[in-house]
């Protein structure tokens, strides 16, 4: 596991989330990460890539998520939506990342940050959608 990564996908979560509660400008949140978080050894470019590109993709990873979960999107809370949209994202779009890595960075971002039993309820949607999204990836593995 990438350290720098982990740090970058926590601050990440914490601004896509500010970002669903405010409905601010995804840049203008990330250039408030920037202003007031220590960076130090966080993956940047990488924290850039999900501020960015999480919302330009949110439709597309709402559709895949929505049929996932068992209550309604907007029912869902919003720490936890916002790791659910984050690791949607990897599952389907950085396929450099292992899926396993994607989930268990999520479940460990849900117990410090979600609701109590909130990492069960993500890795469930999140062990759906892998076999949806990285069947050939978890067929290599299963060998």
């Amino acid at each position: 596991m990438n350290n720098a990564r982990s740090r970058a996908r926590r601050l990440a979560m914490q601004g896509l989330y500010e970002w669903q509660v405010s409905g601010n400008d995804p840049r203008d949140v990330l250039v408030h990460l920037h202003e007031t978080q220590d960076l130090a050894n966080i993956d940047r470019e990488y924290l850039s890539e999900l501020m960015l590109k999480v919302p330009d993709h949110i439709a597309d990873l709402d559709t895949c998520i929505t049929p996932l979960l068992s209550r309604p999107l907007d029912e869902v809370d919003p720490v936890e939506l916002a790791i659910l949209r984050l690791a949607a994202y990897e599952l389907s779009l950085r396929l450099d990342i292992p899926y396993r890595v994607v989930i268990n960075e999520a479940i460990e971002l849900a117990k410090k940050f979600g609701a109590e039993d909130g990492h069960k309820f993500i890795n469930g949607v999140l062990d759906k959608l892998a076999v949806q999204l990285r069947q050939a990836e978890i067929r290599a593995k299963s060998r």
